[in-house]
């Protein structure tokens, strides 16, 4: 139904930082809470950050303080800062609605911490 595109991951180190962002094709991208989603190998897809359409934010406990979620509405985008990252981040990310759709997920972007 909906169009997502996740970008900027990539191999870093522990304790460096990414920026991933999600670019919506959708029409009605304002009046959707928004996610972001990782899978590791052997694991279920678990949520790691939420945004409603307001601007409210949630967090997985794993990724308190170390995370931030943002949108930009305007641009149809959201972003996921990833600080002081541990190799347990290693993951396949992906954005979907929050709850999600199955319709809607993409490719992803592959997340290694690695030294």
């Amino acid at each position: 139904q909906v169009q997502l595109v996740e970008s900027g991951g990539g191999l870093v180190q522990p304790g460096g930082s990414l920026r991933l962002s999600c670019a919506s094709s959708g029409s009605f991208f304002s009046i959707y809470a928004m996610g972001w989603y990782r899978q590791a190998p052997g694991k279920q897809r678990e949520l790691v950050a939420a945004i409603t359409s307001g601007g409210a934010t949630t967090y997985a406990d794993s990724v308190k303080g170390r995370f931030t979620i943002s949108r930009d509405n305007a641009k149809n985008t959201v972003s996921l800062q990833m600080n002081s990252l541990k190799p347990e981040d290693t993951a396949v990310y992906y954005c979907n609605t929050e709850p999600p759709r199955y319709g809607n997920w993409g490719r992803g972007t592959q997340v290694t911490v690695s030294s």
